[in-house]
């Protein structure tokens, strides 16, 4: 402490935020004097008051959360609803001027649809909002802080201010961003995964760090809410609150949440809503208009009632138009695709994203633990060939592949017989250093998996030492026993007297070990090649005979780890010391009395000498191996038309290497212009940013936190639609901001998770790659049942509105309209989202951002199979009429009814019958006309029916993709048509829908307007099929 005190230029300078400086390049005395900060006795009580008003409290800032009014009223911005507001206004209000008893169902239950809505959009804005909260839980609520020369254990972390002296312990959360500027133990660690997004700790100095670098350089810093995992040091606070790294995080958020777009399928739909407003108000009031002449009909008695009459007829025409059920039906068919993604380890967030999904051109990703298992694996072993000649260096060394991708201890050494291990003493040395060089334990999972407790490197070795075996012992079947064979083998063949932990000048660790059948001590060493290489004297051969170690040998062994490094493996050279090299170690009893140990193995700077002379055994190969199922997952992503842009912390060798492994880049794919380090990527033109965007599979390394944001933004610009992965704290602005935000289940952070579109149960790549396969058949189901409900209303308007050219009665109530849109268009459309998926969905390119969902031969196809279905509905309402004995040329002219004369017609129901004798009008009065309406009603009822079973696919025929693939969809039709067979049967139902039932004759009548609605559907279908195929041959 006296050294700083010296240098601590006094508490009076002005502290100031590290905003405008980089604490990281200041020395110690720079960063004292800057930041007024005494490290003897920390800031006054007075002074830490007046910096709280200059800067603060340590505490992130709350932005103003959306009010539940707003919320409301968001809701109800948008066209369709507008509308169908609108409608139900106006609807009432005429119903209520014609005295029907029935007015008050109509309005309701358009009103009761938009209220669930509402209720809905609100419930999942709410749930959204949670991010923020998520990232103030990080802060720890206290702290360790040197105050008028005292150490307070347990001040509040919000008053914390630049220039404040805190103590870091083992455990701690960090309060603030902090400069080390004392390091109380050997080493000090902390674990910034959470904002990195890098599993490995990160080794933290007191030394200047020059010039500017990422966060993971920064090795003098600390940063608030991240873990102090080992050690214990003394810091300068230089940010607190928002302008911390995690406050500039929020800020992040904040700003994604407000630059969010709505996701495609959103867009499609308020463009949908816009058009549809236009084109019904039109044909409305275009209806309205043409029936003006017919206002003085004698049948009303006076024009307002027959101008009342036709508005009502438009009103009908509204609800014919709109499909009512298409919003509730969309969340419907989006939530029972959770449901399956859940099931292919998918955990869904905000629904839109599961549509969002089947347009995604490009799958932005983290490498650690998503394209690799993160789980540090040992894939090779090398040792000295037995036949070792100095003179004929080309065979001197032997390569053993070790099969395996994660922690399970189960498996072998390729070339290694556990029969011969016996008399491999080179090897057993190798294996024992490997398991007694190390504190990791591997363990069990509930699942039935293996997972570690420790160092993720240790606990590779661990693994390999259980695949390599244990002489005279059998492997065995058990995995509880697998986890700790060969391990606990070794354990009791030696005793621990010492560790001589690792430290970065020697690069190595070792363990003073005593075998417990007698003998002198042994030591036991691992570390870093380079370094241990040269405190090698002799090397030993697999049989067990030891060499002295010549220059040659040493090239040989060094080319090897050089080539190793290139793989790029990370590379762990095994020792050992044994003998009258052991000098006084050799007899030492070990002691728990620190007075007892002797100096050498006290004192960390004379641990190289002690790990001198030694017996060099192997080399080990670690790496964090690619998924096994990620390159077939890569490959998909090719052939869908899907780019793949890897970001990670790594360094660049290692990025490209588990690229080309993978598949996102050729085995000699020339890499130019396609990997970028750090900052290079931003320091191009932003033509080239954009023009190397565009094309091709990149991979970013040693990238900034925020350098994820930027490339979103970029690619949203470009008009991608990316999906982003994300664990960390850091990931959550550019999570929130992507197109699609993927969270990682097992090691994202909750911040993460809340600001992610989804969250991968399993962590794994392949995974995404399932979900956009499943979010292309959604959209497909989406766009059959949505393009039939449209069909269905494009029908309805048809019938509507060629029954107001002819002049004819209205064949169709808006009641009746109502009925069809939600109660029997609804359930086959929500059926249609249980389609079996498109065999092709994955070889066919991204649609984009653009696409309609109904084409313009959709339209075409749907125009006139809607007008067919129109025709239809008016013949089956006409025939009735014509069946009894009306003319068609007296059906144009009903308004005339009450100046004919003579009027008679045919055999009509007995309570029509007498009306008509005294009043020719009372065949089109509302007794003799539901008989009518309800032929004209069960004709468009089956015409949808049979529409709904041919739309179980787009394009394919039924004798390709017949009904029955789908049995929801069987359902879907079997429920809706009981439900009409119901309303029109049962006397109390068909009084409040007007209904009648139907004989014989009328079902004939029926099913022969009906039926041939397929044929109709498959004509078209048919023509479809060419019409693609002509567009696929002009697209290539």
């Amino acid at each position: 402490d006296g050294a700083l005190e010296a240098s601590a230029g006094g508490a009076e300078a002005a502290a100031a935020p590290a905003s405008v400086v980089q604490p990281h390049s200041m020395s110690i005395p720079e960063t004292l004097s800057y930041f007024g900060a005494n490290p003897a006795a920390g800031l006054s009580a007075g002074e830490a008051a007046e910096r709280i008003q200059k800067y603060g409290r340590n505490e992130l800032g709350a932005p103003p959360k959306t009010s539940i009014w707003e919320l409301i009223q968001a809701q109800f911005d948008d066209r369709l609803v507008q509308i169908l507001l609108g409608v139900a206004v106006f609807s009432g209000v005429m119903s209520l001027m014609e005295h029907d008893a029935h007015a008050w169902l109509e309005p309701s239950v358009i009103l009761l649809i938009l209220v669930l809505n509402a209720f809905v959009g609100i419930w999942q804005e709410l749930s959204a909002e949670d991010s923020l909260d998520a990232l103030k839980k990080l802060q720890p609520s206290t702290c360790s802080v040197l105050r008028d020369g005292k150490l307070v254990d347990d001040a509040p972390a919000s008053e914390l201010v630049p220039g404040d002296v805190i103590n870091l312990v083992v455990g701690d959360k960090v309060p603030a961003d902090a400069r080390v500027v004392e390091l109380k133990t050997t080493t000090l660690s902390a674990d910034e995964g959470s904002l990195t997004g890098e599993s490995k700790t990160v080794a933290k100095t007191a030394e200047t760090v020059e010039g500017q670098v990422p966060i993971q350089g920064k090795r003098n810093m600390v940063f608030s809410g991240t873990m102090i995992t080992n050690g214990r040091a003394k810091a300068i606070v230089t940010s607190t609150g928002m302008t911390t790294e995690i406050g500039r995080i929020q800020k992040g958020v904040t700003e994604a949440k407000q630059d969010a777009e709505k996701t495609p399928l959103g867009q499609k739909l308020d463009e949908f809503g816009d058009q549809l407003s236009g084109i019904i108000g039109g044909i409305c009031v275009a209806v309205w208009l043409i029936s003006a002449p017919k206002f003085w009909a004698p049948v009303f008695g006076s024009p307002i009632r027959g101008a009342l009459y036709y508005a009502k007829i438009a009103v009908a025409l509204g609800v014919a138009a709109i499909p009512e059920g298409l919003p509730a039906v969309i969340t419907l068919c989006l939530s029972l695709g959770t449901r399956r993604m859940a099931k292919r380890n998918v955990i869904v967030r905000k629904l839109p994203s599961v549509e969002t999904l089947g347009c995604t051109s490009v799958i932005c990703t983290d490498k650690t633990g998503t394209l690799t298992t993160n789980q540090m694996t040992a894939v090779s072993l090398i040792h000295l060939a037995d036949n070792l000649d100095p003179k004929h260096m080309e065979s001197a060394l032997t390569e053993h592949p070790v099969p395996g991708v994660s922690y399970d201890p189960r498996g072998s050494v390729e070339g290694v017989d556990l029969a011969e291990l016996t008399k491999q003493k080179g090897l057993l040395d190798l294996a024992a250093c490997a398991s007694l060089c190390n504190d990791a334990r591997l363990v069990l999972r509930d699942d039935g998996g293996f997972d570690r407790v420790g160092e993720p490197t240790e606990a590779a070795l661990k693994v390999l030492a259980e695949k390599l075996g244990a002489p005279g012992v059998e492997k065995p079947d058990s995995p509880e026993k697998a986890c700790d064979n060969a391990n606990a083998f070794w354990s009791s063949r030696y005793e621990k007297l010492a560790t001589l932990e690792f430290n970065r000048d020697r690069k190595s660790m070792s363990v003073l070990v005593r075998p417990t059948d007698g003998g002198p001590n042994r030591l036991f060493v691992k570390g870093a090649p380079e370094m241990l290489l040269e405190r090698c004297k002799y090397v030993r051969l697999p049989g067990g005979r030891t060499m002295l170690m010549t220059p040659e040998i040493k090239a040989s062994i060094t080319e090897k780890f050089q080539e190793m490094a290139r793989r790029p493996l990370r590379c762990l050279a095994t020792a050992v010391k044994e003998g009258v090299n052991m000098g006084k170690l050799g007899r030492w009893e070990g002691s728990e009395s620190e007075a007892d140990v002797p100096d050498m193995l006290k004192d960390p700077t004379k641990f190289a000498n002690v790990e001198s002379d030694l017996v060099f055994t192997g080399l080990i190969g670690i790496k964090d191996p690619a998924r096994p199922e990620v390159a077939d997952a890569i490959a998909s992503c090719k052939k869908a038309g899907i780019r793949v842009i890897m970001i990670t912390g790594d360094s660049k060798d290692t990025a490209v290497a588990i690229s080309r492994d993978i598949g996102i880049f050729g085995q000699f794919e020339d890499i130019t212009g396609k990997a970028f380090v750090g900052g290079d990527f931003f320091e191009l033109s932003e033509e080239d940013q954009k023009a190397t965007l565009k094309e091709g599979n990149i991979v970013f390394c040693r990238t900034e936190p925020r350098d994820k944001q930027r490339l979103v933004k970029m690619l949203n610009d470009l008009g991608e639609v990316a999906a982003m992965t994300g664990d960390g704290v850091n990931d959550a602005p550019a999570l929130q901001q992507s197109a699609i935000g993927v969270a990682m289940g097992i090691t994202g952070t909750e911040v993460a998770k809340e600001a992610a579109d989804m969250v991968l149960a399993d962590d794994n790549f392949a995974t995404i790659v399932n979900a956009v396969e499943e979010g292309r058949c959604i959209y497909n189901n989406m766009q059959s049942f949505i393009c039939f409900l449209i069909s269905c209303n494009i029908g309805e308007i048809a019938t509507i509105f060629i029954a107001t050219l002819l002049g004819l009665p209205e064949p169709l109530t808006p009641l009746h309209l109502l009925w069809v849109n939600l109660v029997t268009d609804g359930p086959p459309a929500t059926a249609l989202g249980f389609n079996p998926p498109d065999p092709d969905a994955m070889s066919q390119k991204p649609r984009g951002r653009d696409s309609p969902i109904m084409t313009k031969w959709l339209l075409t196809r749907y125009c006139v199979t809607g007008t067919y279905v129109g025709l239809a509905t008016v013949g089956a309402f006409l025939n009735w009429y014509v069946r009894h004995g009306v003319f068609v040329s007296e059906l144009t002219h009903w308004g005339q009814c009450s100046t004919w004369e003579d009027f008679t017609v045919g055999a009509v129901p007995a309570a029509v019958a007498g009306a008509v004798a005294a009043d020719p009008c009372a065949i089109f009065g509302a007794a003799a006309r539901r008989h009518a309406q309800s032929c004209a009603l069960a004709t468009l009822v089956t015409m949808e029916m049979l529409k709904a079973a041919s739309a179980i696919s787009v394009d394919n025929s039924l004798l390709r993709v017949p009904t029955w693939k789908n049995p929801w969809l069987m359902l879907g039709i079997a429920v809706p048509s009981a439900l009409h067979l119901g309303v029109s049967y049962l006397p109390s139902l068909g009084g409040i829908f007007g209904l009648t039932p139907l004989t014989k004759e009328d079902w004939a009548s029926v099913l022969m307007f009906a039926a041939p609605v397929l044929i109709v559907e498959e004509i078209l279908k048919a023509i479809g099929r060419r019409v693609k195929a002509k567009e696929s041959e002009e697209g290539a």
